[in-house]
């Protein structure tokens, strides 16, 4: 019976086979040692002369060779047991080896040994790259992660169905890939950005409460916590549901738990603004969308740590100083920050001067006292008030932001998450969560000077059809506020969610505020509208992002570090060497030709 290394304690003193990949070798004249390895664990083999045949096929083997070993455990001599290895006080002595496959001099590094070969490379060899240890033990544990998702999912009375793959071009927001009809001339399918429009019919179906660990394909272009082409997510709707409160204590248990219980990290809440948005019979904060912004600059903050945006407008008012002649002065204060060097404070305003600021005023607290160029341009007032309202203390340094609010916010939001990486205030052994809420329903889109649909068209904005009709101005437009909800954790968005709009006059209604005609819905989305008219149920769902959630739990920086076979940085497949040509043939079933790109 062929039995695991890790089991292989159990069988002291007992005639076991055992078979794995050759992790090394060593010959030591009278003796030849072979580190087994099988995807629990290695054993060591002693291979003695005595065994003949056994003995001279071990004299041949290398690296990566795939074995077949039958002999006895025994206990190893005290001074040669390996406390680093799970079977380090037994070996396995061979009577009979046999060899099960050859392997060529490897490209690329099968071991855990701190000399990790580059990711190109890897990931042409992924194959070989999945025998690492480390990689092993990362397929095992999402493995275990997507059960924890569905036994949790399964214990809310949720319903796992699967929704169809080829699909229609949907409005999410990013390109399609779109899949030619062989059987239909010149129509295309398109695979499912997110299984939004169906999810939403199986409410009307009669569905309860549904889920799926759904595939998702958006042709966005890659980044360290997002990989290209496909995806997964926790995709799941409820009937009945007309507040996103209800969503959010139905799956917030759920995150908390995969933080604390699966993961075993600690949760922290540590910028104290948020403290005030958290609500009863939860440890997570709701902030309003504005108030991210506001006060982090962006809409997906990291709460592992302060330094919070600090309004000084107020402060500066009636200033002097040119460069603060501004509509919006804001300053970050960063503890420690005084130790900062010329040559580093240079490569954080290099930052902001290519985020858009002019450049990066600062003040220093050192020794007791203010030191800064912009000093002389200020008045004591002016000095006084920056460091009441920013709380510095001695060692401490302040950067301020002088433009228009929202490039401020920009600027400084992203200076906030530069600073606290260079003083490491990201511990990855915590979590911090945070639900945004209350996303603008229309947004100003300045390039076309008009009015736009701020993120979801399908969201129900709050205060429904009577919202709509009430504003009447671009301003009272851009207040409506969509019931629509993000969960970010540790700075990272990691879910989206909505109730859904499943009224068809106020569908209509939020796109002629845009300028859309009722004939224009119904050609864009006349299957939903047509659902919708034969008793729809308010609904509302979320979907969290399971590959960047699990990234994050395992304290990974690369998302395509946890998934068996990723896409590299340019969205090739370096394995399989896709995307690539196709024959004739199939462009002409297809119904495609392929255009020449000019040169």
């Amino acid at each position: 019976m062929r039995i695991l290394s890790s089991e292989l304690k159990n069988h002291l003193k007992k005639t076991v086979t055992v078979e794995g990949w050759v992790n090394s070798r060593r010959d030591h004249g009278g003796l030849i040692f072979i580190d087994l390895r099988d995807h629990r664990g290695i054993i060591q083999l002693v291979v003695v002369p005595e065994t003949e045949e056994s003995f001279k096929l071990a004299e041949t083997v290398r690296d990566e060779f795939v074995l077949k070993a039958t002999g006895k455990i025994r206990e190893r001599a005290p001074e040669l047991k390996n406390p680093n290895i799970e079977t380090g006080d037994i070996e396995l002595v061979v009577d009979e080896l046999e060899l099960l496959n050859r392997s060529e001099p490897l490209p690329v590094n099968t071991h855990d040994d701190g000399q990790e070969t580059g990711e190109e490379l890897r990931l042409k060899y992924r194959y070989l790259d999945l025998r690492r240890p480390k990689m092993q033990k990362i397929l095992k544990r999402r493995s275990e992660f997507l059960k924890y998702i569905r036994d949790y999912m399964y214990s809310r009375d949720f319903t796992e169905i699967q929704t169809p793959i080829l699909a229609n071009s949907s409005p999410e927001g990013a390109r399609d890939f779109l899949v030619p009809s062989r059987l239909h001339p010149g129509k295309f399918y398109a695979l499912p950005q997110a299984p939004q429009q169906f999810k939403q019919l199986l409410m009307v179906g009669g569905v309860d409460k549904y889920f799926q660990i759904a595939p998702c394909f958006r042709d966005e272009d890659p980044r360290a916590d997002r990989l290209y082409g496909d995806f997964y997510q926790l995709d799941m709707e409820m009937s009945f549901v007309d507040d996103g409160e209800i969503i959010r204590k139905e799956i917030e248990p759920l995150y908390l738990s995969l933080a604390t219980d699966f993961a075993k990290k600690k949760l922290v809440l540590r910028s104290e603004p948020a403290k005030k948005f958290i609500e009863s019979g939860s440890s997570v904060p709701r902030l309003p969308f504005n108030f991210a912004m506001e006060t982090y600059g962006v809409d997906k903050p990291d709460l592992r740590y302060g330094m919070e945006l600090v309004e000084l407008t107020e402060v500066f008012k009636n200033t002097d100083f040119k460069v603060f002649k501004a509509p919006c002065i804001k300053a970050i204060c960063v503890k420690g920050g005084a130790t900062l060097s010329r040559s580093q404070i240079d490569a954080f305003t290099e930052k902001a001067k290519k985020l858009g600021a002019g450049g990066l005023a600062y003040i220093l607290y050192e020794d007791g006292e203010a030191k800064s160029p912009i000093l002389k341009f200020m008045s004591k007032q002016e000095i006084e008030g920056v460091k009441k309202l920013t709380g510095a203390t001695d060692g401490d340094a302040v950067f301020f932001g002088a433009d228009d609010r929202k490039l401020v916010n920009k600027v400084l939001g992203q200076l906030r998450i530069a600073f606290a990486d260079h003083f490491e205030l990201k511990d990855e052994n915590e979590i911090a969560y945070c639900w945004v809420v209350d996303f603008p329903f229309y947004e100003w889109d300045e390039k076309n000077k008009k009015l736009d649909f701020g993120h979801n068209p399908f969201s129900m904005p709050k205060g429904g059809l009577e919202a709509l009709k009430n504003a009447k101005t671009d301003e009272e437009k851009l207040a409506i506020v969509a019931d629509q909800y993000d969960m970010v954790m540790n700075g990272y968005e990691v879910a989206s969610g909505a109730v859904r709009n499943y009224n068809p006059e106020i569908m209509y209604k939020v796109f002629n505020i845009l300028g859309y005609n009722n004939e224009y819905v119904e050609a864009r989305f006349g299957g939903m509208l047509n659902a919708f008219k034969f008793g729809a149920p308010p609904h509302a769902g979320c979907a969290p992002g399971l590959d960047r959630i699990f990234m994050v739990l395992e304290g990974i920086e690369n998302i395509r570090d946890i998934v068996a076979f990723p896409k590299n940085g340019n969205g090739v497949d370096l394995m399989m060497d896709s995307p690539s040509v196709v024959d004739q043939s199939q462009l002409d079933e297809s119904h495609l030709a392929i255009i020449p790109e000019e040169d």
